[in-house]
């Protein structure tokens, strides 16, 4: 079977992973998300999706769904309940890559596996990819992007390493403070790089 170059995007808060996720598909890669995984196991019908509620109360449920605003909402207001939900969703997650990879290596198809997650060096979960690449923004332009409040970008900011930390632990950096075309250039030079193409 042939093997994918499984690459890892990780970043601060609002430092346009997504965006660098969505570039890297158009060049021939699958792209995974962990968020998406994540808001897929919040189901209340499956024993992962009970076992949260168990946790953190049915406070939680908005309309008979599991509600992810709610549970961002009690979570990053108590560390101890973020950790004791991260022990439950973490390890489903990186199964759920794993299978996702074995997909998508069968498929041969793809130039690349490429997962979108934030929190990859938080959990230990870089010894899992040949590639890290971190995606950084100025803390400005990064508050402007972010949908929430000053204090929500905090809270989500003072959970995870510091971009500055992000950078030295990646094997590749892209700096995200300019144009949607500037973004282009760089996702395409790196994906040439990464695997074996020309770049023009």
């Amino acid at each position: 079977m042939l093997k994918l170059k499984k690459i890892a995007i990780t970043g601060g808060v609002a430092s346009g992973k997504s965006t660098v996720c969505q570039l890297f598909q158009k060049l021939g890669a699958y792209v995974v998300s962990a968020d998406e995984i994540a808001h897929e196991l919040l189901d209340p019908n499956t024993d992962l999706g009970r076992q949260i509620l168990n946790k953190l109360g049915k406070d939680i449920l908005q309309n008979g769904e599991i509600s992810r605003r709610l549970v961002a909402e009690k979570v990053f207001r108590d560390p101890k309940c973020l950790h004791e939900l991260e022990q439950i969703l973490h390890p489903e997650i990186l199964k759920r890559i794993e299978r996702e990879y074995e997909s998508a290596c069968l498929a041969r198809r793809y130039a690349s596996f490429i997962v979108e997650i934030p929190l990859l060096f938080e959990i230990g979960a870089e010894k899992y990819y040949d590639v890290v690449i971190a995606v950084i923004a100025d803390e400005k332009i990064a508050k402007k992007r972010f949908c929430g409040t000053v204090e929500e970008f905090k809270r989500r900011m003072n959970r995870q390493l510091t971009p500055e930390e992000k950078v030295i632990k990646a094997h590749f950096i892209i700096k995200n403070n300019g144009s949607l075309d500037d973004l282009k250039i760089q996702v395409e030079k790196l994906n040439a790089k990464l695997t074996g193409e020309s770049y023009p």
